[in-house]
């Protein structure tokens, strides 16, 4: 009665060491997640932004043209 007690005592345990890594690697994943959430949300602000410079640029470059 001894031993299977152990083994499913020691199977817990196991499975407990493995949880906590896997928890960690969670929260880590949501963290990068984020952070690239952020990052494409700036890419996307920036890439408006040079298309509106681009746009007053060639607006400019036509007027300069026609004078």
């Amino acid at each position: 009665m001894l031993w299977p007690m152990l083994t499913i005592a020691l199977g817990f345990l196991g499975l407990t060491v493995l949880a906590v890594p896997a928890v960690r690697v969670y929260v880590e994943v949501r963290r990068l997640a984020g952070q690239v959430a952020e990052s494409s949300r700036r890419i996307a602000d920036a890439t408006g932004d040079l298309e509106h410079a681009a746009e007053d640029l060639a607006r400019t470059g036509r007027t300069l043209r026609q004078s």
